[in-house]
């Protein structure tokens, strides 16, 4: 293993490869901790202290930007407008055609939808700066209320003054863009999903050290040895697979025998990866997000159904909360793999080529079969994905950690996937050029 590690850095292009990634990594962690423009930062450190790591509305945003978000850096929205753009254009493939054509037609066709792509987190990102500036000149960025330093996190509020903080948010985010971009095309990984494993991985230490200071040692002992069976199940669970046995008949083109071979088709048990996680956390943040604009005024008191929610939907430590997030995640797992992988494309490409799986007629048959085994191994996938997911909500109400616990939700799915899929590129290209890969 030490010896695969060294030849790792022994290959001048690798070695260069993994160096350019460090330092554009270096360089965004750096920039999360820059404060925007007008930004009272020893007010803002104040309420991050006094906040005790609840940030209710905010907290998936945070996570997701490694904490720049609550800190109001140039590079507060992280890359959340990226993973909301690229979801929203892989969704608008079902109802806009244009979309699934252009997806069709190969590496041009891709190229336009990542433009468009593009596009779309620029406009988001306008979008979601104007609502963080705006929550923070409010005062209500940390949830927090009679606290001075909290109401105060702008030095200047005039209306040129928040459209420079604006400005230079989308920039950040634009800025973040064209890194992704230049890890992926001259380092090592997916330079987007490695950005947002650092984001999560940067709060780690931070996680971990509150629940240390907040239930003592033998606690982080038992959390910690919780969060590395955790981590082993979920690698378990990412890397199994129903293999679906393919065969393609034999054909002569003049003298040449064409097919005749045996593959299959991998169907993953989590094929939705984090995307239900976070559909589920967005749709239970919109009663929390209504009931934050019907606050009742001094002296009056909250409405029935704004008492209901801030009760239930608020801390995420109630059991109907749980039960809610648990059901939206089956749900929507089901939804994504149903928008995602289509049998029936499946089957006419496999009929298209000559492929058969054995014992299954060629055509509708097959589109049935497939739809049969994948109804059935989306089953577990969801159930893991919704227990995965309720972990940070069950520290929460025992071991009193706060929403972005570290070893579970979307921040151990990601972790994970990224940290495999990254190891696998290694593995790679060691294996290109000396015939062995981080394993003998």
């Amino acid at each position: 293993m030490f010896s695969a590690i060294a030849r790792v850095f022994r290959t001048p292009d690798l070695r260069r490869k993994i160096a350019f990634t460090l330092g554009i990594i270096a360089i965004y962690r750096f920039g999360a901790h820059i404060p925007a423009p007008f930004v009272d930062f020893p007010n803002v450190q104040s309420c991050l202290r006094q906040s005790s790591g609840t940030e209710g509305l905010l907290s998936l945003v945070n996570l997701f930007s490694g904490g720049a978000l609550l800190q109001l850096s140039i590079f507060a929205l992280g890359v959340m407008p990226y993973i909301t753009a690229t979801i929203i254009v892989q969704l608008l493939r079902v109802v806009i055609p244009h979309f699934e054509t252009l997806y069709k037609e190969g590496q041009a066709g891709q190229a336009r939808l990542t433009q468009y792509t593009r596009y779309l987190t620029i406009a988001l990102a306008l979008l979601q700066s104007t609502t963080l500036v705006t929550v923070a000149r409010s005062g209500a960025l940390f949830g927090t209320t009679g606290i001075a330093e909290c109401e105060e996190l702008l030095t200047n509020s005039v209306w040129w003054a928040q459209l420079l903080m604006i400005i230079t948010m989308t920039a950040g985010t634009g800025l973040i863009m064209w890194f992704a971009e230049l890890v992926t095309e001259r380092g090592i990984g997916n330079g987007m999903s490695l950005l947002i494993f650092t984001s999560i991985a940067a709060s780690f230490p931070s996680s971990m050290w509150a629940i240390w200071q907040a239930k003592g040692f033998e606690i982080f002992l038992l959390v910690l040895a919780v969060g590395i069976v955790v981590m082993a199940l979920v690698v378990f669970v990412e890397q199994s697979q129903r293999r679906v046995p393919v065969q393609y008949a034999k054909r002569m083109v003049g003298r040449r025998t064409y097919g005749g071979t045996n593959t299959y088709i991998p169907i993953k048990v989590n094929m939705a990866g984090v995307v239900p996680v976070i559909f589920a956390s967005s749709l239970l943040y919109i009663p929390v997000l209504i009931a934050q604009f019907n606050q009742p005024q001094a002296g009056e008191e909250a409405a029935g159904w704004v008492a209901w929610i801030a009760q239930y939907f608020t801390t995420g430590d109630s059991p109907l909360y749980m039960l809610v997030y648990f059901l939206l995640i089956v749900g929507f797992t089901y939804f994504y793999v149903a928008i995602t992988f289509n049998p029936v494309e499946v089957a006419d490409n496999m009929k298209k080529y000559g492929g058969f799986i054995p014992g299954i007629r060629a055509g509708r048959p097959t589109a049935e079969y497939l739809d049969y085994v994948l109804t059935r191994i989306t089953l577990p996938g969801s159930l893991y994905l919704g227990l995965i997911a309720l972990l940070p909500l069950i520290a929460l109400a025992t071991v009193g950690a706060n929403q972005n616990f570290p070893f579970g939700g979307a921040s151990i799915l990601i972790i994970v996937g990224v940290g495999l899929e990254t190891v696998k590129q290694i593995d790679a290209q060691l294996q290109q050029r000396h015939y062995e890969g981080l394993l003998r």
